[in-house]
């Protein structure tokens, strides 16, 4: 019986491994199939303007990753981001678990929180200068003013997801408020929590100025 189950397990590891390599295979042979294609029509223009050869491409690309003054740049944007998120984590996962166990603080703040949410990040550039000057201050409030959203949202739909048997059980066995937060709200809460983090970091970087 042990034997028989090994041998079903072997083979379905063979035959994903065997898918594997096909995928690779064959997005390998699209991405190079792109890029003959891509050589070939840019050598036809002769204009680096419209279209820059695949070989120029690449070869820059190659030369902008190993120059230091590049990656020093994409090092001060990686910690601009880093703060931002981190910023909008501790602001969002606490207001979400506020306003997602209370429904009077999410009619009190809710509206607010609507509203400052559909203003465009833009219109808020030439407020951030104002506010924090030139530097990073700008850039680290429009990424957290971003991030913020998602995991307040994400927040609020884990906390009410919870069912209310949990709840009461927790009670009926004389659990404290606080303990009721640390061993159901929080680790129920942490899935909606990190889709609302990796939401966050993906808008931090798109609002990079």
């Amino acid at each position: 019986m042990e034997d028989a189950k090994y041998e079903n397990v072997k083979a379905k590891r063979i035959k994903f491994s065997g898918n594997s390599k096909k995928e690779i295979i064959y997005k390998v042979t699209i991405l190079a199939f792109l890029i003959i294609i891509w050589e070939i029509y840019a050598t036809s223009k002769n204009n680096a303007l419209i279209m820059p050869k695949a070989s120029d491409t690449i070869k820059q690309f190659f030369l902008c990753v190993t120059d230091m003054e590049v990656i020093l740049n994409i090092t001060i944007t990686l910690g601009r981001v880093l703060k931002g998120f981190l910023w909008a984590m501790v602001i969002g996962v606490p207001l979400g678990f506020v306003m997602g166990i209370s429904e009077f603080a999410n009619k009190l703040i809710g509206g607010l929180v609507d509203s400052i949410r559909q203003i465009p990040v833009m219109a808020w550039v030439p407020l951030t200068i104002v506010w924090f000057g030139i530097g990073d201050g700008p850039t680290i409030f429009l990424i957290a003013f971003t991030g913020v959203f998602p995991v307040i949202l994400n927040t609020i739909q884990g906390v009410r997801g919870i069912s209310k048997d949990y709840y009461n059980a927790a009670k009926s066995m004389g659990a404290s408020k606080l303990s009721i937060l640390k061993d159901i709200i929080v680790p129920a809460t942490l899935p909606d929590i990190l889709t609302g983090a990796r939401i966050a970091i993906s808008s931090g970087w798109m609002s990079v100025i």
